[in-house]
């Protein structure tokens, strides 16, 4: 069975809630899953409010497509990259970086979990 999730741009999306990882007083954050398998992979809707925040991709990659908004992504010791409406980013396992939303920012996500390493004997 297929899942669709008709005109992403305008879904309803979960309650606002304050960013965690924001550097900004106020940053809200708000998304909605749409799929989840059982090996780990999640895909959805996200939106938040301006500001700037760190992300780290600790055990997973995340692929995005941005629907609306305006933002700058900096990798840790890299250089920033405008992102808008139209723009795919991938962030692999083990990115860090920071996200400064410029205009309100809503995207569609995929993450992709890391197998788990077996455990040792």
């Amino acid at each position: 069975m297929a899942i669709v999730l008709h005109r992403a741009d305008r879904a309803e999306l979960g309650a606002f809630a304050p960013k965690p990882t924001s550097t900004t007083e106020g940053q809200q954050e708000a998304l909605r899953t749409v799929w989840t398998s059982p090996e780990g992979a999640e895909a959805g809707v996200w939106e938040a409010t301006p500001g700037r925040f760190a992300a780290t991709r600790e055990g997973y990659h995340e692929v995005c497509q941005i629907l609306s908004g305006r933002a700058t992504v900096t990798p840790t010791g890299g250089e920033p990259v405008e992102i808008g409406p139209g723009d795919t980013l991938v962030t692999p396992a083990g990115w860090t970086g920071v996200w400064e939303v410029h205009e309100t920012l809503r995207k569609t996500y995929l993450t992709i979990d890391l197998p788990s390493a077996p455990s040792g004997s």
